[in-house]
Formats: C-alpha cells, sequence, structure tokens
C-alpha cells in the first residue's frame, strides 16, 4: 500500500462509521438489536449490516448455517459422526457472534444456563457455540418482529392470575 492510500484510510473510515451511524433505520434497527442482554453495540451493527433482510431467513436453522454455526453431520449403519463448523459461512458475523457469545453469558442468566449445562457434557469451546447459536435466535427473533427483547417462558407474577381455576393450578403445581 502506498503512503497516500494509508493516509487517506482513517480518514474515509471515519466518514463511513459516521454516515452509517447516522442512518435513522440501521438506529433504530441497531438500539432494539442492543436491548439483548449480552449484545452490544458492535455485535447489533456487525448482525444490522451483515443480515440486511432477515425476512430472507425462513427459520433459525438457516440463519444459523449462514452464520457459520452449524456442523457437518454425517450417518450411516446406525453411527453419527459430527464435523468441524462450518467454513462456507459469513465470517465476520461468524466471529462477531463467537466473540459476543463468550460474554454474553455474564449478563443474560438463560444464556448462562445454557453454557452451564452445555459445559457439563461438553467442552467450553462446544458451550460457547451453543450460546452463540441462541444467541443467532435471540437476534433473529428480535429483528423479524421490530421488537425490543423480552423474554418469553417466565412465570407471571403470583397475583397476576385473574381466574380461581389458574390460582389452583398454580397452588397445585408450583414451579419451582
Amino acid at each position: 500500500m502506498s503512503r497516500g492510500a494509508l493516509e487517506m484510510f482513517p480518514s474515509c473510515q471515519k466518514r463511513l462509521v459516521k454516515e452509517l451511524l447516522a442512518a435513522p433505520h440501521l438506529a433504530a434497527r441497531v438500539e432494539r438489536l442492543a436491548t439483548i442482554p449480552g449484545v452490544g453495540l458492535l455485535t447489533a451493527r456487525t448482525w444490522a449490516l451483515e443480515i440486511a433482510d432477515p425476512f430472507r431467513f425462513p427459520s433459525v436453522g438457516d440463519a444459523t448455517s449462514y452464520c457459520g454455526l452449524t456442523t457437518a453431520f454425517r450417518s450411516s449403519a446406525g453411527k453419527e459422526q459430527r464435523g468441524p463448523i462450518s467454513k462456507q459461512r459469513n465470517r465476520w458475523l461468524q466471529t462477531a457472534l463467537l466473540e459476543a457469545a463468550k460474554l454474553a453469558p455474564r449478563w443474560n442468566h438463560p444464556l448462562e444456563a445454557v453454557y452451564q449445562r452445555e459445559l457439563q457434557h461438553r467442552h467450553a469451546n462446544r458451550a460457547t457455540l451453543q450460546v452463540a447459536r441462541k444467541l443467532v435466535a435471540y437476534l433473529l427473533a428480535v429483528d423479524k418482529s421490530g421488537q425490543p427483547f423480552q423474554m418469553r417462558g417466565t412465570p407471571p407474577p403470583v397475583g397476576a392470575f385473574s381466574t380461581q381455576k389458574e390460582r389452583q393450578a398454580r397452588a397445585a403445581f408450583p414451579l419451582a
């Protein structure tokens, strides 16, 4: 690279980042994605820019495969064999998701539970990979819905049941 190109690169990079941050549609999308605990602005921006249209992925499995977080799977005569993660991937997105997955369990308790569950059965890298897959599911759901992140499956507060039948069922089968 020439000296002129090296001197021009930082100014072009700053201008490009400034224009990206000023785009209102992208800023709103990144802000929504960053509501997921464990997903920062860098991961949210990378997802938004690399995925473009989230509706091109009909399922979480397709998005996970695009991100390169799936493994090769072969089975023959009842024997199953898994290979390494895919090399046909979006490497920028794969790197960002794996780095985020290493830190996300610190801020997101359900992701911490996924990590600990997988860690009991497998190596730490495979547990991180499972957390990254879960992050893809969260990111895709938030991106497609257009709503901020909201954890589903959490039981409502004790006094939130409206009917006598629901209160009786809760008393008969306590969750914890």
